[in-house]
């Protein structure tokens, strides 16, 4: 029989929440570092009377950026992008899930999150 063994003195790492940042909805989904999938699949399960929103921010006191996701009264969605490190505020409408959340994971990915390795830059 195999057993796990830790050396002297290690430590369990204690459990943590998103390593980059979180998505929640209004009624009470989260996810943490969602991927494209995982965006679709949350607006997917946007209506119109108890789920209306989607939110997606670091997971920090006092966040400086935020993407929220909102369905519209007339159909389709309202996007806002908000990222105060930078200046920018974009609220935008658009029909199409699959567009939204590819364009959601483009714009979290030019985000600032601590811990993260710098990127490396190419010169080709």
């Amino acid at each position: 029989m195999l057993t796990a063994t830790r050396p002297s003195g290690a430590r369990e790492k204690p459990l943590m929440g998103a390593r980059y940042y979180g998505a929640d909805s209004e009624d009470g989904d989260r996810i943490d570092d969602p991927s494209e999938d995982a965006l679709f699949m949350m607006i997917s399960d946007l209506n119109d009377t108890d789920n209306t929103f989607v939110v997606i921010q670091p997971d920090e006191d006092d966040p400086v950026w935020y993407a929220s996701v909102a369905v519209l009264e007339e159909g389709g969605y309202e996007i806002v992008l908000r990222d105060a490190s930078r200046s920018e505020h974009e609220v935008t409408t658009a029909t199409s899930i699959g567009d939204i959340a590819r364009d959601l994971i483009i714009w979290l990915a030019c985000r600032h999150y601590p811990g993260r390795p710098p990127r490396k830059i190419y010169d080709f």
